[in-house]
């Protein structure tokens, strides 16, 4: 995607993204739900577009996730805000040092990312949270790019499956070593990724903070926490592999 490429630096490339309307699926998904709303939102006005990347670009870790929801980043313009996703991701973010509140409901709240960078592997909402293989093929060059801005990027904190695929994805478009067999992932998963010329990255899984992994338990607040501190400890050079 050309649009991509040519971005000039993250701030350049959040602008283009939030003009995209590269997938008619997607493009119609999230403006009609901006049109009808969920009730408790009727009177909000919603972003009802893509969700560009949010974060300091200096920042060594980035957290990605799947797409933004239909209530959440589609309607606050934020990824992972507004939702009960954000609200665990975002807690333990703060609880890690790597954001300056726990909280975070809306652009504008205040919430500063001084620790990471956070973004989604496709930038729209999907019906069903189900982006079609060509829909994240689509967007991909909007992760590529991003990642080429991001100059002391180090570790790749990818929640779920969905985020882990995207990752190894990009990895293989930029030319990076995957180990073989492909890494294979799960909730404390740990791959190491050879960059031609530079330090690895290194891939993290966690499980995803959706509410069915939240609230059955599959996903604890413990759990979380020792992830995202692992990741943060690999991107300050203070833990060993």
């Amino acid at each position: 995607m050309r649009r991509a490429r040519a971005a000039r630096d993250v701030a350049d490339l959040d602008a283009r993204v939030a003009d995209c309307r590269a997938c008619p699926r997607l493009v119609a998904w999230r403006e009609e739900v901006a049109r009808t709303r969920r009730r408790a939102h009727r009177d909000e006005e919603y972003w009802g577009r893509p969700v560009p990347g949010f974060g300091e670009p200096a920042s060594r870790l980035l957290v990605l996730g799947l797409a933004p929801a239909a209530h959440g980043g589609n309607r606050t313009g934020r990824v992972f805000t507004g939702d009960r996703s954000g609200d665990w991701i975002f807690a333990a973010l703060h609880r890690a040092d790597l954001v300056n509140q726990p909280t975070s409901t809306g652009r504008g709240d205040g919430l500063v990312a001084p620790g990471a960078r956070v973004a989604a592997a496709v930038r729209c909402a999907p019906p069903d949270n189900a982006p079609l293989p060509v829909e994240r093929d689509t967007c991909a060059p909007w992760l590529d790019r991003e990642v080429d801005l991001l100059p002391g990027l180090a570790v790749v904190l990818a929640l779920g499956g969905f985020a882990w695929q995207s990752a190894l994805g990009l990895a293989r478009r930029r030319g990076w070593g995957v180990p073989r067999p492909a890494p294979v992932f799960g909730h404390g998963a740990e791959a190491e990724l050879d960059r031609p010329g530079g330090a690895p990255a290194v891939l993290l899984g966690s499980y995803h903070v959706s509410q069915q992994n939240t609230a059955t338990g599959r996903l604890t607040e413990p759990m979380l926490d020792a992830v995202v501190q692992r990741a943060r400890d690999l991107a300050r050079g203070e833990a060993g592999r």
